[in-house]
């Protein structure tokens, strides 16, 4: 699945450097960042620029309450303070999404890394989860509204379809930040993971949603059997609050 040359085949010469993993950003470090009080009114802020649907102002809420109660206190991620963590930490040039909705997770990597390209795929299935959900060039103008300036591509579809299509024609794009968010069943899931992850560039991080989702428990699993068992990567993960939350980087 990856590319990476053999131990064997270092230099003795580099001595015990030769050994250490080519990246300094560890998940864990995402991890700690993402749930940092500092992040989360980073985040509050970045909703309030947004166009509000229920879903942020019921976030807005949830983070507010969390700050007024216990302040410094307070520790929370989900995907998007996960992913403003690991655009401040990583500084991506390139970012790939699957699930993209509104924009939301999107909006945190253009807050905190502008110049990112991206690229996102969704269905834009209408009235999704019994919210508006009005489609990619809604989201293309609320980035560029914030400010983004890399490259947009969004393609609508079924992820199983377009994103092994995406890769067919781009053999060689290469991210150094993804988001699997899309198919949650444990059969999708794993397929998306599968398709992106050879993708990856050491260093890379890859942040998948809802691992503690009551409705979608199956997802715990596959995120161990996937990312969080792979010795390839360092993870972490946030079960505590939420929906939950896995983050892994790609070691070499």
């Amino acid at each position: 699945m990856y590319t990476e040359a053999p131990l064997s085949s270092r230099s003795a010469a580099a001595g015990v450097d030769a050994w250490y993993h080519p990246t300094l950003v560890t998940a864990g470090m995402i991890g700690e960042l993402a749930t940092q009080p500092e992040t989360v009114r980073d985040v509050l802020d970045l909703y309030g620029r947004l166009q509000a649907d229920e879903y942020v102002e019921t976030l807005q809420r949830y983070y507010s309450q969390g700050l007024d109660q216990y302040g410094a206190k307070w520790r929370y991620a989900d995907l998007v303070t996960g992913l403003y963590a690991a655009s401040r930490l990583i500084q991506p040039r390139d970012y790939l999404e699957i699930g993209v909705r509104r924009g939301r997770s999107m909006a945190a990597v253009a807050a905190a890394s502008p110049a990112c390209n991206m690229v996102g795929f969704d269905r834009w299935t209408p009235n999704y989860a019994g919210m508006e959900n009005p489609g990619p060039e809604f989201v293309e103008s609320e980035l560029r509204r914030l400010g983004h300036t890399g490259s947009i591509e969004l393609i609508s579809g079924n992820s199983h379809q377009t994103v092994p299509a995406y890769f067919a024609s781009h053999p060689d794009a290469w991210f150094d930040l993804v988001t699997v968010d899309g198919d949650h069943s444990p059969h999708g899931a794993a397929e998306d993971l599968a398709c992106v992850m050879p993708h990856m560039r050491a260093g890379a991080a890859i942040l998948f949603d809802d691992i503690s989702h009551p409705k979608h428990q199956e997802l715990a699993e596959v995120w161990q059997r996937m990312c969080g068992r792979d010795p390839h990567f360092s993870h972490w993960e946030y079960p505590d609050l939420g929906y939950g939350l896995g983050i892994a980087v790609r070691k070499y």
